[in-house]
């Protein structure tokens, strides 16, 4: 008889976001007279650029002729995209990256989850606490992460770095050295950002101990700061001890067109194993690649208009996120994040749970957030709300938190 993989079993309850959909659907089957304003996952609602849309356009033109006509794209991507990628997110920045250093996929979410595949079983991970949960979800799927403690709501194996107020929601160093760091800045779900001197602390304690960075850029189009590093890949030593992710989700809108990549510099190696010829090998063996006409649409985000184009819709969610802090902040709520990031983090009032003020927040005002216990049991008593929705919504749903 057949057997699954009993990991999966230990997963506590549903992912975080089809939890809060499930009671979000139920509230409004029971109440359909009211009109729920959703801040609560990370999906962005304006419209794809126009570049972005003309490039689409031409591509699917191409794709309509004999002589244009692609079928499967290489295995790291069209290197079109590499080389812009490199040139504009990399080598502008100062950045030692090459194009063939990058993987084209389609989105950071499925090469954050399938990125641990490529180390071993026995690698012990540590997360930022509160942190995006599929970086602990898929290490339970692969059997790394011990057993679960359901009163802590946390696991034996992984090494906890606990993101509190008091560390200005950014991770220490951690006292049990672990094998693989994850670390998203700017961050989801605080909205915290480090220093380049602070992330060089991190790249320096992961070459000295051998660990691997696996580091989450796909927010870095919402940096405003300049003392805020846009990539790992700022810090001397990082290509040796770090993989980084990145999205065109969030910068470019692309939630519903799905492109990522991930770099892997040919520096980075267990021993003599090039972790570089390990992606490649996976990559090539469990993926096709994003579609030619989407790896257009990619380029043409490093176009001069684009630029443009992007620049302006960062700006819309940032003048939402202001709207949000400033609005909540007014209204006596405890806020950080907002910056450098699209998302709020706020802190439960009235010394309510995440999942109490949830519910009261739906309830009262309509108004769809993510509990913070989610991401973490730091989280608990916080609250994420999201700066993605229309400037319009954001405005009345802040209005309407702030009448309760």
């Amino acid at each position: 008889m057949f057997k699954i993989n009993e990991e999966y079993l230990k997963l506590p309850g549903s992912y975080l976001f089809s939890t809060i959909a499930k009671k979000v659907a139920a509230f409004s089957e029971e109440n359909p007279e009211a009109k729920i304003i959703r801040l609560g996952i990370g999906d962005v609602t304006q419209q794809l650029a126009t570049a972005i849309i003309d490039a689409l356009h031409k591509a699917v033109d191409e794709m309509g002729a004999a002589e244009t006509f692609r079928g499967y794209a290489p295995d790291l991507g069209y290197e079109f995209l590499r080389n812009a990628i490199a040139e504009n997110d990399y080598k502008a920045r100062g950045c030692e990256i090459a194009a063939d250093e990058i993987f084209i996929s389609d989105g950071a979410k499925c090469d954050s989850g399938n990125i641990q595949e490529i180390f071993s079983k026995d690698n012990k991970i540590a997360v930022c606490d509160p942190v995006y949960p599929v970086y602990v979800d898929t290490n339970v799927m692969a059997g790394r992460t011990g057993t679960y403690d359901p009163e802590r709501e946390t696991w034996s194996d992984v090494i906890y770095m606990p993101c509190t107020k008091e560390t200005n929601f950014a991770p220490s160093l951690p006292k049990e050295t672990p094998d693989l760091i994850y670390l998203c800045f700017p961050n989801n779900p605080t909205g915290s950002t480090i220093t380049k001197s602070q992330l060089q602390e991190w790249v320096d304690y992961a070459n000295k101990n051998g660990c691997v960075i696996i580091y989450d850029a796909a927010y870095e189009a919402y940096i405003s700061e300049a003392d805020v590093p846009h990539s790992v890949y700022e810090c001397e030593g990082a290509r040796t001890c770090a993989i980084e992710l990145r999205s065109f989700s969030k910068n470019a809108g692309f939630t519903g067109v799905r492109l990522g990549f991930t770099v892997i510099p040919k520096e980075l190696k267990a021993g003599s194993v090039s972790l570089h010829s390990l992606w490649a090998r996976r990559h090539g063996t469990k993926y096709n690649g994003a579609p030619y006409i989407v790896q257009r649409a990619g380029e043409a985000v490093y176009s001069e208009a684009g630029k443009a184009q992007l620049k302006e819709q960062v700006a819309y969610y940032m003048r939402n996120a202001a709207y949000i802090k400033n609005g909540l902040k007014d209204a006596g709520y405890e806020v950080s994040g907002g910056v450098n990031a699209p998302y709020i983090w706020l802190k439960a009032p009235g010394g309510m749970t995440s999942w109490e003020f949830f519910d009261d927040l739906l309830r009262r005002a309509h108004v769809v957030g993510t509990p913070g216990s989610g991401f973490g049991p730091s989280g608990e008593t916080y609250f994420r709300l999201t700066a993605f929705g229309s400037y319009e919504n954001t405005v009345e749903a802040i209005d309407r938190i702030k009448a309760l």
